[in-house]
């Protein structure tokens, strides 16, 4: 796109900024522009990321399935919207979905609202996740930071206090992995952009993968789990 067709463009979307009205047919065209170039850029960064990265998330995935093979539990947590994809990860391996897979421990770290605040009130909030790791994490456990940043500090402080216990750390970040990528985690999985939202979803479909793959290695270990209280299968 040339500069006078960029320029087009930013009137279309924003008709205000020269006192202009908008063209209906010019903003929609604009619109669908717009879409076509965010969808193409999160198909290049999805594709991107996995092309180079897909030997890293089977090594992932081993790892958290051997915290399983271990009865190690799974702990996650993020800040803001990496802070919903941390509760994702969880509720997907506590409460799958797809019949046939056994449920499995994770919990989200952020799911404690008084527990959050008043850590955060009393001490400050950079030490809301690292006060948590230190009483609920065992060394057979894993930790997964979710940070499109990489650079958030109350997560670092908690990843330290992981790497001090000796559980398995892993980090799903973006850009260039901020701090986390100097912390020698086990695992650091780096979308490569700049974009906040091309990498939230990128880590979506990291996670998600991820999940697939520790059932796939768990096949073999684990069948059908059945509850003590009723004997219905957990799915």
């Amino acid at each position: 796109m040339n500069h006078s067709d960029n320029n087009a463009s930013l009137q279309a979307l924003y008709p205000f900024l020269n006192n202009t009205p908008s063209d209906a047919a010019v903003l929609n065209h604009a619109l669908l522009d717009s879409i076509d170039k965010k969808i193409a850029e999160h198909q290049r960064v999805v594709t991107a990321f996995f092309s180079s990265h897909a030997q890293a998330m089977v090594k992932c995935a081993q790892a958290i399935a051997g915290v399983y093979n271990r009865k190690g539990q799974l702990f996650t947590m993020g800040n803001g919207g990496s802070s919903s994809d941390a509760a994702h990860i969880a509720v997907e391996f506590l409460h799958p979905v797809t019949t046939g897979r056994p449920a499995l421990p994770a919990y989200d770290l952020s799911c404690d609202k008084t527990v959050m605040t008043a850590i955060a009130n009393d001490v400050g909030y950079q030490h809301v996740y690292a006060r948590q790791v230190a009483n609920l994490v065992k060394e057979n456990d894993a930790l997964i930071a979710v940070s499109t940043s990489g650079n958030s500090e109350n997560l670092i402080r908690a990843l330290k206090q992981a790497q001090k216990i000796g559980a398995t750390t892993i980090a799903l970040a973006g850009g260039n992995g901020g701090e986390m990528a100097k912390l020698q985690l086990d695992h650091c999985l780096i979308v490569d952009s700049t974009s906040i939202h091309r990498v939230q979803e990128c880590h979506v479909a990291i996670y998600h993968v991820l999940w697939d793959l520790v059932h796939t290695l768990l096949a073999d270990t684990r069948g059908k789990i059945n509850t003590k209280e009723t004997g219905d299968e957990i799915r």
